[in-house]
């Protein structure tokens, strides 16, 4: 037996024992902590854009704003300094002479395609409709039926003449189912029964040459002008009757004008006095601001 110290090796402390001490490894029994990373908001980047956007449109608007503003208020004045130049403008027949040009030149233009073989549509007699009651100048609910006469003046190498309302039945009858439009906006299907002016002014001529038909009340209350072409139109009539009956004194007994290529206006009640002429004859609402022709 040797008497040599015998060295001790220190003991060995298990790996769990060494982890303990450092303080690195969790308690027994527990996770192991977890360590949070950074929350990224993935939608800021869009807020952020879309702000940007929002605010240069903003400032778009506000550009376009103002020049609107300018633009409009340039344009008001504009519009308003038109409009009190035409209201100084002298007046033609109860119309600024600008507007009256205008509406010369639309009956140019309608003259310019008026045949005599365009026709007026016509229409079946389960199309008519009750005739509405318009306008009444010139007509007096106690006229004298039997002292009406229809006058002819500036016949062709003759002086005036008078016809009766049996003189105007004795001619062609004629008839037509017609559209009677009111430059108002309305209007409605009629049968018409009378003669054509055509042949009164065959039995009645005119000089060669004449260019206008003036017509009148009896007591020029009303009147009216029409070109010759539209005067000698087929569909032209004298009328004595409305869908069958003899007119009533409201739509113009014993004889009216129905001239379906004419609006309501031309179409004048209670005949009393036909002029041929040469100068452009005078017209009720034509020196009232509407168009002379009154075509359509």
């Amino acid at each position: 037996m040797s008497d040599e110290p015998v060295e001790e090796k220190p003991e060995e402390k298990p790996p769990e024992a060494e982890e303990a001490q450092t303080g690195l490894s969790a308690p027994q029994g527990e996770p192991p902590p977890v360590l949070e990373e950074p929350v990224v908001d993935e939608e800021e980047p869009r807020r952020v854009a879309v702000a940007e956007n929002d605010a240069t449109i903003d400032n778009d608007v506000r550009r376009l704003s103002r020049r609107g503003f300018f633009v409009f208020g340039a344009g008001a004045l504009a519009t308003y300094g038109a409009w009190k130049w035409l209201r100084l403008r002298p007046r033609e027949d109860g119309l600024e002479w600008p507007f009256r040009r205008v509406l010369q030149s639309n009956e140019s233009l309608a003259e310019a395609y008026f045949r005599r073989s365009r026709l007026s549509p016509t229409f079946p007699p389960s199309a008519i409709t009750y005739p509405k009651v318009n306008g009444g100048i010139g007509l007096d609910a106690n006229y004298d039926p039997g002292s009406w006469r229809l006058r002819v003046e500036g016949i062709e190498g003759g002086p005036p003449a008078t016809l009766s309302l049996a003189d105007i039945r004795a001619l062609p009858r004629r008839d037509m189912i017609t559209e009677l439009r009111c430059i108002e906006g309305w209007s409605i299907i009629v049968h018409w029964t009378g003669a054509a002016l055509a042949d009164v002014m065959d039995r009645l001529p005119p000089p060669r040459g004449t260019r206008f038909v003036a017509m009148e009340t009896p007591d020029r209350g009303y009147y009216v002008g029409l070109d010759m072409q539209s005067a000698a139109h087929p569909q032209t009539l004298l009328a004595y009757e409305l869908n069958g009956q003899p007119l009533t004194w409201q739509h113009g007994a014993p004889l009216r004008l129905a001239i379906p290529v004419k609006y309501g206006i031309k179409n004048i009640k209670r005949l009393g006095v036909i002029r041929y002429t040469n100068v452009r004859p005078a017209d009720y609402w034509a020196e009232r601001g509407y168009d002379w022709y009154a075509g359509h």
